[in-house]
């Protein structure tokens, strides 16, 4: 039996499946961390917790799946997006992660955003200029913390330590870099005009490698460098022909179309990130997904956040009518990256009348998320279907109503973690198992499609038209603060 193993690095956890030459799912198994925030907008991750959570997630996964005995083909990996850590010569880690998440480089973002270099950068690397990106991470350390950015070796991201502890080789794939800020995507080499910004030069940074780029080890293990989750997430789910489009919300929502040629928004609205050789998810990322029931559970309701008691109030928010009877959510609790890209903004609700209870904030904040993601997705090319992923595909309540918001069709798939399976299916596709990447359709399938309601969907019609003009018209206040 041959298999290959994909793992997914990402934010709170790190999960892995094995996974079969023929599509089968052998096992599954994950690990979590915590998160280190506070209220100046640190949110990291510590690199060597990362590491001892790979290293669990393996020997469950081979315990469980009764793998011990038979050694994968591969594993081939994949992570979250625009992390930075700063390590020394001997590869320690001079920081903790930053995550995507890290709005502390605020001030240096829209410094950024307000130069002429701006739009030059984004043509050239297709990464929205946001506190979210590497690129602005490195000034912002520059800046704040001179000492350690002078004493650092290398910038690199959290795969890329796991890498180098894997194989002792600072190696980059295409994917995660195209998500930097610094790498030109079109000439494929880190970027000099973002380099300069930045103050470093590229023996700094990793080497750019492909996403099938194999390594292999004096034990005979062999390790593909992957990509990143979002583009991994579209190859997991088998949307990565024209018109398929992938939908994941987890703590973050995503919204991604695969594409042959880079996304050509004037607005630099939408992300490019590489998924293979002439293959790009063009999309957009929202900082605010299930996080946002999080903390409404928590600490309006006091309530927990369990997953029987995410669904009941989840399912008593569905016996209120679309639209919320007027009560909308604008849900940038964390920020926002697409489609506002900006890491100041705040969450609203509006139009509170005297008759709305626990039910409507519930389903307004389940409707803000959706609408913002089908803002975004109102950047992209005509929409034909969506592919569900991510840890709402729990709850049917919000599927229909991410159909009908969209007026698309929503097919789930029978497989796990989509980031963690577009790994595997990449390691197939680097070690020959599969001729091509579009071989995913006989790999992944729809077990349940949910059609939109032409009625549901002109109801939402009506608030979504508000929501798009909540946020400009508000944005002057907000910054008068």
């Amino acid at each position: 039996m041959k298999y290959v193993i994909g793992m997914d690095i990402g934010t709170t956890n790190t999960k892995a499946v094995a996974f079969t030459t023929d599509g089968q799912l052998l096992g599954t198994a994950g690990a979590s961390y915590p998160v280190f925030t506070d209220a100046g907008g640190r949110h990291e991750l510590d690199p060597d917790q990362l590491m001892d959570a790979v290293i669990a997630v393996l020997r469950t996964l081979g315990q469980t799946a009764g793998l011990n005995h038979n050694e994968p083909e591969c594993i081939s990996f994949s992570c979250a997006f625009h992390s930075l850590i700063a390590v020394d010569a001997n590869g320690k880690p001079l920081t903790l992660a930053m995550t995507w998440a890290d709005l502390r480089p605020s001030a240096q973002a829209k410094a950024l955003k307000a130069s002429e270099s701006a739009q030059r950068i984004y043509q050239r690397t297709g990464t929205p200029i946001h506190a979210m990106s590497p690129l602005c991470k490195l000034i912002w350390l520059k800046e704040t913390q001179p000492e350690i950015f002078r004493r650092a070796a290398r910038f690199i991201g959290i795969k890329e330590y796991i890498w180098w502890r894997l194989t002792h080789k600072y190696q980059v794939d295409h994917s995660v870099a195209s998500a930097t800020g610094l790498f030109d995507i079109r000439r494929l080499e880190w970027y000099a005009e973002s380099l300069a910004l930045a103050g470093i030069d590229a023996s700094k940074l990793s080497e750019p490698v492909p996403c099938t780029h194999v390594e292999e080890t004096k034990a005979n293990v062999r390790y593909v460098i992957g990509g990143g989750d979002g583009c991994l997430a579209n190859l997991g789910s088998g949307a990565i022909r024209p018109g398929e489009t992938a939908l994941t919300i987890g703590t973050s929502g995503a919204i991604r179309m695969t594409a042959g040629t880079p996304a050509d928004d004037p607005n630099g609205s939408v992300f490019t990130y590489i998924l293979s050789e002439n293959r790009y998810a063009c999309g957009g990322a929202t900082n605010n997904g299930g996080n946002v029931l999080k903390w409404l559970f928590e600490k309006i309701f006091s309530a927990g956040d369990g997953e029987e008691e995410w669904q009941r109030r989840v399912n008593e928010a569905d016996t209120v009518t679309p639209g919320s009877e007027g009560l909308i959510f604008l849900p940038y609790l964390q920020g926002e990256r697409a489609p506002v890209w900006d890491a100041d903004a705040s969450g609203v609700f509006f139009g509170v009348r005297s008759g709305h209870d626990h039910r409507h904030f519930t389903r307004a904040c389940l409707e803000g998320v959706s609408f913002a993601l089908c803002q975004i997705g109102s950047s992209l090319n005509p929409i034909a279907h969506i592919v569900a992923t991510g840890g709402f595909t729990r709850s049917t309540v919000w599927l229909q109503m991410i159909a009908d918001v969209f007026d698309k069709p929503v097919h789930l798939t029978g497989t796990a973690d989509a980031s963690a399976v577009g790994a595997a299916i990449m390691g197939l596709y680097a070690l020959g198992l599969i001729d091509d990447l579009d071989a995913v359709k006989d790999l992944v399938h729809v077990v349940k499609t949910f059609k939109p309601d032409a009625a549901r969907h002109a109801a939402y019609q009506q608030n979504f038209r508000i929501f798009t003009l909540l946020y400009p018209r508000l944005h002057d206040l907000s910054t008068s603060r």
